[in-house]
């Protein structure tokens, strides 16, 4: 069909609980306000994120009066590369639709929020599962003609609505439906629910779209750490760094000072230093500066009850679920602490000992005690701070010398491998990806680098194996832990380099 005489076609991708169903009801019945043919079906998912469901929308942008008894047939389903518009609430979602075939680079305008609700599979990576944004950003890039991306969930959360209105607002002001904007804002106020935050999150996807304010804008933020006194005089003494290490770095003095102190922090920066002292490649410095930072402060306890009592955290949940003020909001945590939990905060000799005593019992791993906590109850709150303000305890806790002592054996890892090559050094410092978490996770995570550092790490630093051989075990092992938290993956492939080796 010639361009003017088809169907302007639309694809609204979406997850339960972000109002996609509504977005597809104020485009609809904005189209009929307008005098045009519109259809609407809609696709139910089950998906591993809340639910997805697709919608799709075909408009005829002709008016009905100007047509006369003409009626245009409309598609109940999306047909491949022939979609004018993708809306999609998440990178992901935008992603997977542009996957699926619907987008064509040459036709189809994208409009997405860039931020990301991470799916059940990447969370339950032992390391990092999250999918590569740049990846993501790529796919949607090479798939679709024009894009307008920025992170609405951000820009509704300053607006107090859902991400459905920001969306809504960038569609109007993309130009792509033969729509007024008025038109538009006209469905949200006849809906007559949360009309005000919905039209403020409507005008900021407006102007986002239409230039006025720069995308960034509309939907930027960086949550602040907790200023420290002393963190910047900390921060000053990474001079050493290069440039890209150097901002890593600044982030991860703040981060660790509000984790535990400005002293604290200081060892970051000399870690880093004598680090430096055995590689110089900028690579190597700016990753281990990011992968350090997480490894020092790890979690525990005293850390999970500080961001519980975070007062950021309430007003953030108020925000989220559109709390009006003065309205009531009970937020109840569920903790399950284990034994290894609980032990974690004692001395060292006293930990050992009990644990020592579980292990032979045969009741290590068993022991948990499970309670419901009213967050914001009086009773619930102050057990949450008194955990909280064990902080200057922290540092003598049996966990806090168990951490110390196992970042020690991966930056001396790290040393050796990178005197040997930074490219080995890197494999290295990878690996940290494979402690994360506490209790059994962090056991587990903990075993599998200490057999890689011994069967792997330690003969491709000492020379023993050819470097190109080295690299690709230490990859290699490394993710077959990751892939395999239980180790039988690990255990196979440990074998495998071990064979090779020999030969």
């Amino acid at each position: 069909m010639s361009p003017v005489s088809r169907p302007i076609c639309i694809v609204v991708a979406a997850m339960g609980g972000e109002g996609g169903g509504v977005l597809t009801d104020w485009i609809v019945e904005a189209a009929h306000a307008s005098g045009l043919a519109v259809q609407s079906t809609s696709v139910p998912g089950v998906a591993q994120r809340t639910g997805a469901t697709t919608y799709y929308v075909e408009i005829f942008p002709t008016p009905l009066a100007e047509l006369g008894e003409a009626r245009p047939i409309l598609a109940l389903s999306p047909s491949l590369g022939e979609v004018d518009l993708i809306v999609a609430t998440e990178l992901m979602e935008a992603a997977r639709s542009v996957a699926r075939g619907w987008a064509d680079p040459t036709r189809t305008h994208l409009i997405a929020s860039s931020h990301r609700v991470h799916a059940v599979a990447e969370k339950m990576e032992m390391g990092d599962g999250r999918y590569d944004l740049d990846h993501l950003k790529s796919a949607i890039m090479a798939g679709s003609r024009d894009q307008l991306l920025f992170d609405m969930e951000q820009a509704a959360r300053q607006a107090g609505c859902i991400v459905n209105a920001v969306l809504l607002g960038a569609v109007a002001g993309s130009g792509v439906l033969p729509i007024s904007p008025e038109v538009f804002e006209a469905q949200i106020v006849a809906s007559a629910k949360m009309v005000e935050s919905n039209l403020r999150g409507f005008r900021l996807g407006f102007q986002a779209a239409r230039g006025e304010i720069p995308a960034e804008e509309a939907g930027s933020h960086k949550r602040p750490h907790a200023q420290v006194a002393g963190a910047e005089l900390v921060a000053a003494r990474l001079g050493f760094l290069p440039d890209e290490a150097r901002v890593l770095a600044e982030e991860g003095v703040k981060r660790l000072a509000a984790y535990q102190d400005a002293r604290y922090a200081g060892l970051y920066v000399e870690r880093l230093r004598t680090l430096s002292a055995a590689s110089t490649d900028p690579a190597l410095l700016a990753r281990m500066a990011r992968h350090l930072a997480v490894r020092m402060s790890f979690e525990d306890v005293i850390h999970v009850a500080r961001l519980k009592t975070d007062p950021a955290r309430m007003q953030r949940i108020r925000d989220e679920i559109s709390a009006r003020p003065g309205q009531p909001v009970v937020v109840k945590d569920f903790l399950k602490p284990g034994l290894e939990e609980v032990c974690a905060l004692l001395p060292g000799f006293l930990a050992r000992r009990i644990l020592d005593a579980a292990h032979q019992g045969g009741w290590a791993g068993k022991a948990a005690w499970g309670r419901q906590i009213n967050a914001n109850g009086i009773f619930g709150f102050a057990t949450l701070r008194l955990l909280a303000a064990m902080k200057p305890w922290r540092r003598h806790s049996y966990r806090f010398a168990q951490e110390q002592a196992g970042i020690e054996d991966w930056l001396a890892a790290v040393s050796d491998a990178a005197r040997r090559s930074p490219a080995l050094g890197l494999e290295v410092a990878e690996c940290a990806r494979l402690i994360k978490g506490y209790g059994e996770t962090w056991v587990r995570g903990t075993a599998n680098f200490l057999r890689i550092r011994a069967q792997v790490i330690a003969p491709a630093a000492n020379g023993l194996w050819p470097l190109d051989f080295a690299l690709d075990a230490i990859a290699n092992a490394r993710a077959a832990a990751l892939a395999d938290p239980e180790g039988k993956g690990l255990e196979r492939t440990l074998m495998a380099i071990a064979e090779k080796a020999a030969a």
